[in-house]
């Protein structure tokens, strides 16, 4: 079997002590596109999970290389909480029209509608998602799920494993997390059970800028600084909108701010910034001592083990 790791350049000009070696950034693509085509050899029906934030952008940007000339093997699945920012889903849009993929959309209103789930005090869907992807995880028998988590975002997907055995119910126990030596992969389950695949897991938030200035990668605008009427909570600027806000008391401002990661508009706070370019967003982000996640979603700071307890229940 070969693994990423036996891949070599074939030709001078590559960082490192040798003049074959692979770059960092090569080394993540190859690592990348090694776990694609062994999923697509191991599994039977796997999806991407794309909702057209930087992560899932790049983990596509894989696969279409992982299988050119010919087209992605998988089709991809967004749970959409109908408070996504309009920019995000225009991109997504156009990014299946332009690829020719298949695009499942999982509506966490729909579940709503139908009483399955209930809206919360705070007005976040963000923890709402997980009903909505087990749903759709079983009804199109996917036994296969490709996620963009790093492991550098938060403390529980630290433990994450690449690839990552979900019960029958969704469900995630860090103690049946299998080894992964020497790159090599055991996606065996059982009937019911599917596995989470996370191709960027050692990849930082500055491998991805740095990825997607090398690839010249299309991001929705708001990943650079712009204009936009926010207004201050806990901390974080939000955005307004129907999910309720701002409240009384939360006064509206116009700042030139960015998103370093994109979601639900009720917990997604944008950062003050002047980075309008690839190049000034990767500088801020070398500088900066909090993840994207720790910095600006707020549904991480429901308690110190929100990300895990939801990933128990079958989350992200």
């Amino acid at each position: 079997m070969t693994t990423a790791a036996s891949i070599t350049a074939t030709g001078p000009g590559h960082e490192g002590d040798s003049p074959y070696a692979l770059s960092h950034l090569d080394s993540l693509e190859s690592e990348g596109v090694h776990i694609f085509r062994e999923v697509a050899g191991e599994f039977e029906r796997p999806v991407i999970l794309f909702s057209g934030g930087k992560d899932s952008i790049v983990m596509l940007h894989l696969a279409l290389k992982a299988f050119a000339p010919a087209a992605v093997p998988f089709s991809l699945l967004h749970v959409d909480t109908g408070h996504n920012f309009p920019e995000v889903l225009d991109y997504r849009d156009r990014t299946v029209e332009r690829h020719g993929l298949r695009l499942h959309v999982a509506h966490v209103q729909d579940f709503i509608d139908r009483g399955e789930l209930r809206e919360r005090p705070d007005g976040t869907r963000n923890p709402l998602q997980t009903v909505p992807l087990l749903d759709a995880i079983e009804k199109n028998r996917f036994d296969a799920v490709f996620g963009g988590g790093r492991r550098d975002e938060e403390k529980a997907r630290a433990k994450e494993r690449v690839f990552s055995l979900r019960d029958e119910f969704g469900g995630w126990d860090p103690r049946r997390q299998r080894p992964e030596l020497w790159q090599l992969y055991n996606g065996k389950h059982s009937p019911g059970e599917h596995v989470r695949v996370f191709p960027l897991s050692n990849w930082t938030e500055l491998d991805v800028w740095q990825y997607i200035a090398r690839e010249k990668i299309e991001l929705p605008a708001i990943y650079y600084a712009h204009e936009r009427e926010v207004f201050g909570r806990s901390g974080m600027w939000l955005a307004p909108g129907e999910w309720g806000g701002p409240k009384d008391g939360e006064t509206l401002e116009t700042r030139q701010v960015r998103y370093r990661t994109v979601g639900d508009m009720s917990c997604t706070g944008a950062v003050d910034s002047d980075a309008d370019t690839i190049e000034a967003v990767i500088a801020e982000i070398a500088a900066s001592r909090l993840t994207e996640r720790g910095a600006t979603r707020a549904d991480d700071k429901m308690s110190e083990a929100a990300m895990e307890d939801r990933k128990r229940e079958g989350y992200f």
